[in-house]
């Protein structure tokens, strides 16, 4: 589900006089996916008056010098550079190419005067990468690709990282999960500007929902989601089978490198360089993710709840849990349960994000993936348990245009999504 912030472009802050609010300027970079780079192209570059779907303008811009290398080999030529940005009123990164790169600075430049002229500034999966380079989304709430989410925690600290979202618009800075997440946030752009019966007349012509929710994406988002779907061909992929099916027992790292044949250090490498996550780390957050499970889905006290995610203790719990998900076992639990939808009533008629920081405490709204965060390695290694992200699916699933958005029985509703329509 999205998050929709309550908070709005500073007024201070107003459009620049030579801007158009109708004006889309897409940045592209060299090595970017096509299919990400294409949506915002798709949105709001092909006119669909005759579908009523109100017209934008869009200018395509390199963000670098050409030729623009994209999936598969082929050469893009953009037919605007980072001059043009300075007409557009918003402003879409559809994608970074790697998130080991430092953006170009030209073009971190560009997107830094365009927001402080006023213009909107949209990062759509690794596009959030360039927007937290050029400092946009300090202080701010952000998603990202799942798989991407534990790095951009780290690399940018003072951003607060929310994988399981879709989308996050913070007003004038908005970000959205990976691939089709970018589609839904398109779409909630259109439905900003223009109102519901243009976005729905735009999902109508891509043949896509036109609202989506996390809780659409079901139970995969747990446990069979939360590494790179490549590790399925490597060796490593029967220690990590083995791990999630055995999280109810005591284990740490060095039970799984033996498991694998390899010393620790060699382990901690070729789990790194796979998944992007240490193995100590992400061993927390399955268990955590475990844990998140069996509160939402059984009457486990919290301590049974411990033992069977293999904590060595409550207090083990209640650490991790409260510094991955922002709130104790016992608060999540009763606030889960407290938001859950009766006779399947919609998401207007759910509580306000006012509601939600009563129910969990200052700073519970946000589930930030902060690697490295919390009390150390020490106290991590204590326990023997680790983790620095909770996954976001990528599947689009899909749904009649005209269904209900209402949050049915069964589905997981979690505490930190906001409680407004989606976009």
């Amino acid at each position: 589900m999205s998050q929709d912030s309550a908070a709005v472009p500073d007024p201070a802050r107003k459009l620049a006089a030579r801007r158009r609010r109708e004006i889309v300027a897409v940045l592209l970079f060299s090595g970017g996916p096509i299919f990400e780079s294409s949506i915002p192209l798709s949105v709001f570059g092909i006119d669909r008056q005759d579908a009523g779907v109100p017209r934008y303008r869009l200018l395509v811009c390199a963000g670098e010098d050409a030729p623009l290398r994209t999936t598969g080999g082929l050469e893009l030529s953009a037919p605007y550079g980072l001059e043009a940005i300075a007409r557009a009123g918003t402003v879409v990164v559809p994608a970074w190419r790697s998130i080991t790169q430092a953006p170009p600075p030209a073009a971190l430049d560009a997107l830094r005067r365009a927001h402080e002229e006023g213009a909107r500034i949209v990062g759509l999966c690794t596009g959030a990468f360039v927007l937290a380079a050029a400092g946009l989304l300090d202080g701010r709430p952000a998603t990202t690709h799942w798989m991407y989410a534990p790095t951009l925690a780290k690399r940018y600290p003072s951003v607060h990282v929310d994988p399981r979202e879709l989308f996050v618009d913070d007003g004038d800075v908005l970000t959205s999960a990976g691939t089709a997440a970018g589609i839904d946030l398109c779409l909630h752009i259109v439905r900003t500007d223009h109102g519901a019966d243009a976005a729905n007349a735009l999902a109508r012509r891509l043949v896509v929902p036109p609202r989506r929710t996390a809780a659409d994406l079901g139970h995969q988002r747990y446990l069979d989601r939360s590494l790179p779907e490549e590790i399925g061909a490597d060796p490593l992929a029967e220690v990590v089978a083995w791990a999630l099916e055995h999280l109810h027992e005591q284990f740490d790292v060095e039970t799984l490198a033996a498991r694998a044949y390899m010393s620790r250090r060699t382990f901690d490498r070729r789990f790194r360089s796979l998944t992007g996550s240490a193995p100590l780390q992400w061993l927390i957050t399955q268990r955590v993710l475990q844990a998140q499970r069996l509160l939402e889905t059984s009457d486990y006290s919290v301590d049974e709840v411990a033992g069977r995610c293999g904590f060595r203790s409550p207090v083990a719990l209640r650490g991790h849990f409260r510094r991955q998900l922002g709130a104790s076992p016992a608060a999540y639990r009763a606030a889960y349960r407290a938001r859950r939808p009766q006779n399947g009533a919609p998401d207007g008629a759910l509580r306000t994000e006012r509601s939600e920081r009563a129910a969990l405490g200052a700073g519970g709204d946000r589930f930030a993936a902060v690697a490295g965060h919390g009390h150390g390695a020490a106290a991590a290694l204590a326990t023997a348990e680790g983790g620095d992200h909770a996954p976001q699916a990528d599947a689009y699933a899909a749904r009649l245009p005209e269904a209900p958005v209402g949050r049915g029985a069964g589905r997981p509703v979690l505490p930190s999504q906001r409680e407004r329509p989606v976009g």
